[in-house]
């Protein structure tokens, strides 16, 4: 598999990955300092030290493997066309109370999925289905085999790679 990144998305990585290794050798050493406190079967600190480096040699082995099949995408697009981080006002047809509702969103990559601030990942089940559409075009959004929706896409401002928006943390 390979992801889909744009040239801010792989900056950042490779910042975070540099300060990950770099406080590898710290909590290494924290480590070492709480195994040294004695019997190990009662030791929350070396519990502890154990869990945050191996969280940390997880992202660090995340990060490394999404470097390694990253493609560079561009970002830019047709006007009138959703293209990645765009702002696209989508109108839901079929809403509980019968009525349509409008929601804008953001269309980004997949590390910097947020759904909390409508930034919405371009390998959803939505950003699949608009991704490269036009205004005016109305669009089923499949969930899954059992589930899909309609939308119309209302409005498309052009948007930029914003690197104040992060990549996602776990």
């Amino acid at each position: 598999m390979h992801n889909e990144l744009t040239e801010i998305d792989i900056q950042k990585m490779k910042e975070e990955l540099s300060a990950r290794k770099a406080a590898a050798q710290k909590l290494r050493e924290a480590v070492k300092e709480a195994r040294a406190l004695g019997d190990l079967s009662e030791n929350d600190e070396y519990r502890s030290a154990k869990r945050e480096l191996g969280r940390n040699n997880s992202r660090i082995r995340y990060l490394e493997n999404m470097l390694k099949t990253a493609i560079i995408v561009k970002t830019d697009s047709t006007e009138g066309v959703v293209g990645l981080f765009d702002e696209i006002e989508l109108q839901y047809e079929n809403t509980t109370d019968g009525e349509p509702e409008t929601r804008k969103i953001r269309l980004v990559t997949t590390l910097r999925n947020d759904v909390f601030n409508n930034c919405i990942s371009k390998e959803s089940p939505l950003g699949r289905a608009i991704f490269g559409r036009r205004v005016g075009e109305r669009v089923i959004v499949h969930v899954n085999d059992k589930v899909s929706y309609p939308v119309i896409i209302k409005s498309v401002i052009k948007g930029h790679d914003d690197p104040n928006l992060p990549i996602t943390a776990y």
